[in-house]
C-alpha cells in the first residue's frame, strides 16, 4: 500500500566517514522524492567529505577515498539540497536517530538554514523496532517476502534507499485496519500518524540536550491550552541546568547561552537554543 501524501516525501539514506555528528561527514547521499501524484525522482549523489575515508568505512561501503575525489563537497551541494527538499516530509530506516541529525548538521556547516522542525519525520526502524523490532534486513524479508541479499547490494545508500522504500509500503499494506483484528497493531496511511508513531523520544534538539516537558500547575496537574492539547516547554537535559525551563536559563543567566554556542555542541542543539532565544526575546 502506497502512502497517503498531503506533499512530496523524500525517502533516503546516507552513507558517512562515522557515527558522531561532529566530526564525521556524508560521503553519499540517495533519495526517492515521492509526490502526491506518485510521480518518483531518484538520486545517488557521492560527496567528497574533504578527509580520508576510514579503511572500516571503505571495508563495510566500498566506497573508497578514490570514488569521492572527483565529486562535490556538501556544501557544493547544500543549497541544490535544500531546494529540493523544501516543503517535503522524510522517512528513512533509522534517520530520526543518525541520517537526519547528520543531514541537518552538514546544512548548517554549509551556512544553509534548512529547518527541519517543519518536517514530518517518518522512520520505518522505530516503526519496525515497535512492530517486530529486528534490522532492515529482516524487515525486508518479511514485509516484502524476500531476502534482502538476493534483491540488493548491502550498505550502498541508493540499495538501502530502495529497500526502504518498499518497506514502508509493505508496513502500511500489513498494518492497514482491514488486514488488523488488534487495534494496537493498526497503522492508518496518514503521513502525521506515522511521523508520530516513529518518535523514540521527546527530544527538541536531535541530541537530546534540550527535551520536552508537559507544563504543570502547582498541584501537579497538567496544564491545557485553549485547544485542549497538552502544553510544553523546552528544558535542558545536561549539566548544571538540567531539568530547568530553558527560556528562563537564558534570562537568569545569559552567559549559559554563549558559553553553549563556543563549546563543542552539535549545530543543532546552537541552532535550537537560538531560536527559543529569539522567541523569548520578540515575546518581551
Amino acid at each position: 500500500m502506497k502512502p497517503n501524501l498531503l506533499k512530496p516525501l523524500v525517502v533516503f539514506d546516507l552513507e558517512t566517514t562515522g557515527l558522531d555528528l561532529v566530526s564525521d561527514r556524508i560521503i553519499q547521499i540517495s533519495f526517492i522524492k515521492i509526490y502526491p501524484d506518485w510521480k518518483e525522482e531518484r538520486e545517488n549523489i557521492f560527496i567528497n567529505p574533504e578527509r580520508p575515508i576510514p579503511s572500516s568505512v571503505v571495508a563495510l561501503t566500498g566506497i573508497s577515498d578514490a570514488d569521492v575525489a572527483d565529486a562535490p563537497t556538501f556544501k557544493q551541494k547544500a543549497k541544490e539540497l535544500a531546494d529540493k527538499f523544501s516543503g517535503c516530509d522524510f522517512a528513512g530506516f533509522n534517520s530520526n536517530r543518525f541520517d537526519i541529525p547528520m543531514l541537518a548538521e552538514e546544512f548548517l556547516r554549509a551556512g544553509v538554514d534548512f529547518d527541519f522542525s517543519k518536517c514530518r519525520l517518518i522512520d520505518m526502524q522505530n516503526i519496525y523496532h515497535k512492530m517486530e523490532r529486528r534490522n532492515l534486513a529482516a524487515a525486508y524479508k518479511f514485509y516484502c517476502g524476500r531476502k534482502m541479499e538476493d534483491d540488493f547490494e548491502a550498505h550502498r545508500a541508493d540499495q538501502d534507499t530502495e529497500a526502504t522504500w518498499r518497506v514502508l509500503q509493505g508496513q502500511l499494506d500489513m498494518y492497514a485496519p482491514e488486514n488488523q483484528s488488534e487495534e494496537d497493531r493498526v497503522l492508518n496511511n496518514d503521513m502525521e500518524e506515522l511521523a508520530e508513531f516513529s518518535k523514540m523520544n521527546d527530544f527538541v534538539d536531535f541530541a537530546g540536550r534540550i527535551v520536552w516537558e508537559d507544563m504543570k500547575d502547582q498541584d501537579g496537574k497538567v496544564l491545557l491550552d485553549a485547544t485542549g492539547k497538552v502544553r510544553r516547554h523546552e528544558i535542558f537535559n545536561f549539566g548544571k541546568y538540567k531539568g530547568w525551563d530553558v527560556a528562563e536559563v537564558l534570562r537568569k543567566d545569559p552567559g549559559y547561552y554563549s558559553w553553549m554556542l563556543a563549546s563543542d555542541f552539535t549545530y543543532n542543539t546552537k541552532q535550537v537554543l537560538t531560536r527559543i532565544r529569539l522567541r523569548e526575546f520578540n515575546n518581551k
